[in-house]
C-alpha cells in the first residue's frame, strides 16, 4: 500500500503543527513471523525428557506486507484490536523486533519509546525513579537535574520526593510518569496508550495543556491508542491495523468511522 504525502494542521488552533514532506521514518515490505511449539510441557521433567526430540511449531503472522511512509512533524494515530500488530509494529520500529528477511526499517532521526510508568520500580522513591526513567527517555544526569523542581511541581509530589513509590496511590503514579515523560529529548516518540488528560480535573486541564505544547516542539509521534477522541483532537492521519495488515490509512475522521462500523 502506497501512503500519498500528507501536508495538513490539525483544526485546533492551539496546537496546529506543519508537516514536512521529509520522510523521517519508512517501513518496506515488513513481515513478522514468530514461532510457537505446539506442545507446551508443565513440568521440567518434561521438559528435559523431550529436550531433544523434534518440536511443531506453529506459525503465527503478526505482521503482513506493511509499508508505511511518516513524515517529520507528522502525527499518526494507529488504531486496531487487541492482538491486531499495533505493539507489533512499535517494536519493529524500535529494533526490539527484526523484520523477517526482505523487510527494510529506515528511521532518519533519534527514536524513544513512551508509556506511562514504564521502567517504574516500585521500590526506589519519586527522587530516584525521576533519575532512572529521565535516563530511559534520554536526558543527562545534569539535565534531570535542571528539570527536576519542574517535574516535581508539575506532578504536585512536593511532599513525597523521597517517598517510594509503592506507597503512591495509582494517580500520584501517573502523574509522576507523565511529568518525566513530557521531558523526552528525541525527534521521533512512540507513544503506546500515553495521554494528557490524566488524574483528576485540576491535572488533566494542566496535562491537556502540557501535552499540547509538548506535541507542538516539531516532534514526530506515533500514538497507540483506543481513546479514539484523542486522535481527533491531534492525529494528521490514523491508520487500522487489522490482522497484522493496514487496512485503512488516512483522515482521522473518516478512518475511526470505518473502523467503528465495523462493530455495528
Amino acid at each position: 500500500m502506497n501512503f500519498k504525502s500528507v501536508q495538513a494542521s490539525i483544526s485546533n488552533a492551539d496546537i496546529s503543527t506543519e508537516v514536512s514532506e521529509e520522510t523521517i521514518i519508512r517501513l518496506t515490505d515488513i513481515n513478522k513471523t514468530f514461532y510457537v511449539a505446539e506442545k507446551q510441557y508443565d513440568s521440567i521433567m518434561e521438559k528435559a525428557l523431550n529436550l531433544f526430540k523434534p518440536q511443531k511449531q506453529k506459525e503465527i503472522k503478526a505482521l503482513t506486507e506493511i509499508n508505511l511512509e511518516i513524515k517529520r512533524g507528522e502525527f499518526l494515530g494507529v488504531i486496531g484490536k487487541n492482538g491486531s500488530g499495533k505493539s507489533t509494529l512499535l517494536k519493529i520500529m524500535t529494533g526490539a523486533f527484526p523484520p523477517d528477511k526482505g523487510g527494510k526499517v529506515e528511521i532518519n532521526g533519534r527514536l524513544i519509546r513512551l508509556s506511562l510508568g514504564i521502567g517504574f520500580d516500585a521500590n526506589l522513591t519519586a527522587r530516584e525513579n525521576i533519575y532512572v526513567n529521565g535516563s530511559i527517555i534520554g536526558l543527562t544526569f545534569k539535565k534531570i537535574g535542571q528539570k527536576f523542581d519542574d517535574i516535581i511541581e508539575f506532578a504536585d509530589l512536593r511532599s513525597f520526593v523521597d517517598t517510594p513509590v509503592k506507597f503512591f496511590s495509582s494517580g500520584m503514579v501517573t502523574r509522576l510518569a507523565f511529568a518525566i515523560a513530557i521531558h523526552a529529548e528525541a525527534d521521533i516518540l512512540l507513544l503506546d496508550e500515553f495521554f494528557g488528560g490524566v488524574g483528576d480535573e485540576d491535572f488533566r486541564l494542566k496535562s491537556d495543556k502540557a501535552f499540547k505544547d509538548f506535541i507542538k516542539n516539531d516532534k514526530t509521534i506515533i500514538l497507540v491508542t483506543h481513546n479514539l477522541s484523542e486522535l481527533k483532537t491531534y492525529a494528521h492521519r490514523v491508520i487500522h491495523i487489522q490482522e497484522g495488515e493496514i487496512v485503512d490509512s488516512g483522515d482521522p475522521e473518516k478512518v475511526i468511522q470505518n473502523y467503528l462500523n465495523n462493530f455495528s
